[in-house]
């Protein structure tokens, strides 16, 4: 399984590597620092779908382009993708705002609040597979 974490917290997005690379279920990682270098590693790849990710883990809050206008992005890329990705939002914020506006948005499977666990990670994942 391959996952993609768009953060550009370096400490989160350090131990969210280590935690991920505990896991057996995982066969890569990707990391991108903000939602433009991720919108434009999948549109890089729309033509060869299996290096997209499975799973993304999406910060709200971030540099270039936020968790939200990454999602604005995907949209307009989605009918092109033959994969089902499950995207997460994240966020050290648990502002009603934005948990109700990630569930205003049909892509997002769940809006978790910073720092995800270690078995939430495995039961994201189990419940994945």
């Amino acid at each position: 399984m391959k996952v993609c974490s768009i953060d550009d917290d370096e400490i989160y997005q350090y131990t969210m590597s280590l935690n991920l690379k505990s896991l057996d279920s995982i066969g890569e990682i990707i990391v991108f620092n903000d939602g433009l270098e991720a919108n434009n590693f999948m549109l890089d790849n729309l033509n060869n779908q299996e290096k997209l990710p499975d799973i993304i883990f999406l910060d709200i809050n971030m540099p270039v382009m936020d968790g939200f206008q990454f999602m604005e992005e995907y949209e307009k890329i989605k009918s092109k993708l033959t994969k089902n990705i499950i995207i997460y939002m994240i966020s050290s914020s648990a502002d009603p705002a934005d948990i109700e506006t990630s569930k205003q948005i049909e892509d997002i499977s769940n809006y978790l609040i910073k720092p995800i666990k270690l078995e939430q990670l495995k039961t994201i994942l189990k419940d994945a597979s």
